[in-house]
């Protein structure tokens, strides 16, 4: 039946959050969880969580020690060529081919234009399962959880007590207590606690400045820059 109605182009079953549809029951069930949050599917050798099984048994090879895809830039390694080709457009190259249809800024991938597009829309996409509360952002979700229905693990620093819902998170903070910077620019001696904030200080270096205000067409090197100009610029317009 179900092989019938996918020839026939019908889907019968209706996500009640976005109306999207599906063939089959389990693909709804398994596309909800995008909406609930919900990952069922935890690795037991840390903290990460999946919606699906696939995704689980794909992270799985992280731990493994065969890394046989080496980076020729960096020569990081890891398990699947995929992910050596993420870590190549996400690392090492400036194309940035995807734009905000809102405010013009570009992007590495279309995944992340997806995500941007929600501070544009208001769209919260993540919702409790306890109650009516939506969340853009999943780490909302979790920390609202946490906090207000006592769902998840709470980590807590044994040096300041400060509480924390995500095991990465956490290590970072442990990290900052011992002033462990380990991430070291290449270009000049500056050390971050975060790749992230390595990634941010490269652009400096590189003098490319990726964000373009879709008001007046001034670029920035830092998103939040740009957003807080965009603002800036449409309350001058509005004047």
């Amino acid at each position: 039946m179900v092989h019938r109605q996918s020839h026939l182009g019908q889907k019968p079953f209706e996500c009640t959050v976005c109306s999207k549809r599906f063939t089959r029951s389990h693909d709804l069930v398994t596309h909800s969880r995008i909406h609930s949050g919900e990952k069922p599917y935890r690795c037991y050798l840390c903290e990460k969580a999946f919606t699906q099984s696939g995704h689980l048994n794909s992270h799985m090879k992280v731990h493994m020690e065969h890394k046989p895809y080496k980076c020729s830039l960096c020569n990081k390694s890891f398990s699947q060529s995929s992910n050596l080709q993420t870590h190549v457009r996400h690392v090492h190259s400036d194309l940035r081919p995807y734009h905000c249809d809102y405010c013009g800024n570009m992007f590495k991938t279309q995944l992340q234009v997806q995500r941007h597009v929600r501070v544009h829309t208001g769209a919260k996409p993540y919702s409790c399962r306890h109650c009516s509360d939506c969340f853009m952002w999943y780490h909302q979700l979790r920390r609202h959880l946490l906090e207000s229905h006592n769902e998840g693990t709470r980590l807590t620093c044994d040096i300041c007590q400060k509480n924390f819902t995500n095991n990465r998170g956490f290590k970072i903070h442990l990290q900052r207590h011992e002033g462990v910077k380990p991430y070291v620019c290449s270009e000049c001696p500056k050390r971050f606690y975060t790749a992230y904030r390595l990634k941010l200080h490269q652009l400096v270096h590189s003098g490319v400045k990726s964000f373009a205000c879709g008001l007046c067409s001034k670029r920035f090197w830092y998103k939040q820059t740009v957003q807080y100009h965009f603002k800036r610029c449409a309350l001058k317009l509005s004047m």
